[in-house]
């Protein structure tokens, strides 16, 4: 199946300007059209998304990323149910080995309620239970996820906070249970990201060849 993202938000690692040195950030469609080196449709209709660990990053990181998001936020009692399904490969990856493949993000905040990680073979998160809450501790949800595997990572969250994150890879499966928001979400507005997100800083020193790169094949987003 074709994956549609020419009406997402692309944020490129590529700087907006030879002036302007912060990340890029353009429609699907416009993307796929400048950037096929970064950002290119395969002949089987997937998606590769392509990130080197050195180039521009937003004003507030050194970390760069090649992530397609929602383009307007949405608050928790817009929809009974939001989804955001992906399948996934991820054929290479930063020396650190980590990267975020999936969030839930949260308007004009920093910290996502819901970060998605892939850590060395494994696929972990991290929950904000409370909006002021501190940034979370890492928690392993499925191992054995190895670089060159399809993988699917599926977020459900409910119009009343209840949110569920499902990891699947070769046969195995494991989920959250309910991660419950409380109240203090409520008045919040949110979006789905997802691809690839590197979680190590580049400096002067980092090699040019670094970077990370997944396949998406499946993409499902749904409000209903």
């Amino acid at each position: 199946m074709s994956v549609n993202i020419n009406t997402l938000t692309i944020t490129l690692p590529v700087p907006k300007s030879v002036t302007d040195p912060v990340a890029l950030e353009l429609t699907g469609v416009q993307a796929l059209e400048r950037y096929p080196a970064v950002l290119a449709t395969l002949a089987d209709g997937s998606v590769r998304f392509t990130a080197p660990t050195k180039g521009a990053s937003s004003k507030s990181t050194h970390r760069t990323r090649c992530e397609w998001k929602e383009p307007l936020y949405w608050p928790l009692d817009s929809a009974d149910l939001h989804r955001n399904h992906q399948v996934m490969t991820l054929t290479r990856v930063n020396h650190a080995q980590k990267v975020v493949i999936s969030q839930l993000h949260v308007k004009n905040d920093d910290s996502p309620a819901l970060k998605v990680f892939w850590n060395k073979g494994k696929i972990s998160y991290g929950f904000r239970q409370s909006f002021n809450q501190a940034a979370p501790a890492s928690i392993t949800l499925l191992n054995n996820v190895p670089l060159g595997a399809a993988f699917t990572v599926t977020l459900e969250l409910t119009g009343k906070g209840a949110l569920t994150l499902t990891a699947r890879c070769n046969g195995l499966s494991a989920s959250t249970g309910v991660l419950q928001m409380d109240s203090s979400w409520n008045a919040r507005t949110f979006n789905f990201h997802g691809g690839v997100y590197n979680q190590v800083d580049y400096t002067s020193s980092t090699a040019s060849d670094d970077a990370s790169v997944c396949i998406l094949s499946t993409l499902q987003l749904r409000h209903v």
